[in-house]
């Protein structure tokens, strides 16, 4: 049984069994202010080494890592370096971007995926360049150990159709790695550097980064994929040697937990940076809408997922609900307390597919 405190008591119950049947390699961190309401840690970092997941394990992260690139491209918009409003053909070179990039896509538009631009890894089966839902397809007949930077991506989507026009929501990993493009071009430093030297380190996230993975390190989670009853496999082959743009990074989930409190509370991008972020800018899916970055809900609780072969993961930091208090002092410190909300970072390893 969890020692965790109900309702979460359940939840890492059913985590600890799916653990024991294999199906869950992770860690969940669950905060309340500053307190750790649960640390949730099970399965195999390094199944052939017999190394077992820990709270300072790194996972890769994938998407999450959108966050950052946006972060970035803030801070640069913060800098007087680029506008959100700055076109994006005035910002790269014609060698830089897409062939048929419409003259009219700004930084906004990579921001919150509005920009249209057809997609290397299109999810949408109703356009003519869908690819699937397995990202690791992406990479068959190439060599994902030669995708270093983001000019390494741009073969794969240069000559791609539009998938939606300007303005519409469509969710669009081409138009992160080329905001990675834009930060290289317009600091004149590598989207790593940028990444690592503007965001990681300022918010104080020691444990993460954009780590190659054919370069060993401790406490790295490798990402294996279950195929059906077949050998284990890890997905080197199936994702970038090393992150871009779009997604990549690995990180500890306390260090998932740092970003974004700090974007929470201002103290990376300054308030109205921060708050610009985390504004919802326009519709995305159901009752979500699309901030610079992450995905806002109702109530401006902001929030990212991702994935990859063998990879999933998602966080939100903890928040304060709105609303007046009416009691006497010491209701109010018990209400006050109960309108924290928790702050969620969930990161596992492990997926099943029957892809050979």
């Amino acid at each position: 049984m969890s020692s965790a405190p109900l309702p979460w008591a359940r939840v890492t119950d059913h985590l600890g069994t799916m653990a024991d049947d294999g199906r869950f390699n992770g860690i969940l961190l669950v905060m309340q202010a500053d307190a750790t309401v649960v640390e949730f840690c099970r399965g195999w970092a390094d199944r052939a080494a017999g190394v077992q997941i820990h709270p300072g394990t790194r996972f890769a992260v994938a998407s999450m890592s959108k966050m950052f690139t946006a972060a970035a491209t803030l801070l640069a918009v913060g800098r007087g370096e680029l506008a959100v409003t700055d076109r994006i053909v005035d910002l790269l070179p014609e060698a830089r971007r897409p062939a048929i990039l419409s003259s009219e896509i700004t930084v906004h538009h990579l921001l919150t995926h509005t920009s249209g631009i057809g997609d290397y890894f299109e999810e949408d089966e109703s356009l003519p360049h869908y690819t699937g839902d397995d990202y690791g397809a992406t990479w068959a007949g190439r060599n994902p150990g030669r995708v270093e930077r983001p000019d390494d991506y741009l073969p794969l989507y240069a000559d791609r159709a539009p998938a939606a026009a300007p303005g519409e929501w469509h969710y669009s990993n081409a138009g992160y790695v080329l905001l990675g493009a834009v930060l290289e071009e317009m600091t004149g430093r590598a989207y790593v550097d940028v990444v690592t030297e503007d965001v990681l380190i300022p918010a104080g996230m020691a444990d993460t980064g954009y780590f190659r993975s054919d370069e060993p390190r401790p406490d790295v989670a490798q990402a294996y994929i279950d195929r059906s009853g077949a050998a284990w496999r890890t997905n080197v082959f199936s994702v970038p040697v090393i992150g871009g743009g779009d997604g990549g990074a690995l990180a500890t989930a306390r260090d998932i937990d740092r970003f974004l409190r700090v974007i929470a509370d201002g103290s990376l991008l300054g308030p109205e940076l921060s708050a610009l972020m985390r504004t919802p800018h326009v519709p995305a899916y159901g009752d979500r809408s699309q901030g610079y970055g992450p995905i806002v809900a109702p109530g401006g609780i902001f929030q990212h997922g991702g994935g990859d072969p063998g990879v999933a993961g998602g966080g939100r930091p903890p928040s304060r609900r709105r609303g007046p208090l009416r009691r006497r002092d010491a209701e109010r410190r018990r209400r006050l307390r109960r309108r924290v909300g928790c702050g969620l970072v969930g990161l596992a390893h492990s997926s099943v597919t029957n892809h050979p």
